[in-house]
């Protein structure tokens, strides 16, 4: 019995190690390399024709844009400072497809009854503790608070290659946002 279970091992050993041209199970691997270089040239080509006053343009190496319109007073917040906002979200095109704001949302066509239109608040993370879309982390940690902002958000830094309804994969995100304060 035990040659019989340790043939069957080695038999699958040497199937499982011969199959790395398939990693993840045969799933398809992000290209977060290849698709970070296309958003740059998209967001080079949107900002030539994007028409934002602003103050500054922060140009974060992660590829995140920052433009900020007003500057807080305030200072710029930590990890695990709870951070409250208004935000817009668009795709490049102008296609607000969130917000937080009711009367935004009735604007544009996509209010929804059973949402709770408040103030929205997340706790800054690192990377490796999740929270919101990654961009939101790396734009905020160079926001003063009370500063009015928009963020341009490379796809591997929002949803990369996930589809939904109202985003299509792979979509650079613009956030109009209002910096209202921190914990």
């Amino acid at each position: 019995m035990f040659k019989f279970t340790l043939g069957i091992f080695l038999i699958l050993s040497i199937a499982f190690s011969s199959c790395d041209s398939q990693p993840n199970f045969g799933g398809p691997i992000y290209d977060e390399a290849g698709n970070l270089a296309l958003d740059r040239v998209k967001i080079e080509n949107y900002l030539l024709e994007a028409d934002y006053d602003s103050l500054y343009r922060i140009h974060d190496p992660s590829g995140v844009v920052v433009i900020v319109q007003e500057e807080g007073n305030g200072s710029r917040p930590k990890t695990n400072n709870t951070v409250y906002i208004n935000y817009v979200g668009k795709l490049l095109d102008g296609t607000v497809f969130d917000t937080n704001l009711e009367a935004v949302a009735k604007q544009h066509g996509i209010f929804d009854e059973e949402q709770a239109y408040r103030i929205f608040s997340f706790p800054l993370a690192s990377s490796a503790q999740g929270g919101p879309i990654p961009g939101f982390n790396i734009g905020f940690s160079r926001l003063r608070s009370g500063s009015k902002a928009v963020l341009i958000i490379p796809s591997p830094y929002a949803y990369r290659d996930r589809e939904s309804e109202d985003i299509p994969a792979n979509s650079v995100l613009v956030f109009e946002v209002d910096f209202l304060g921190m914990d």
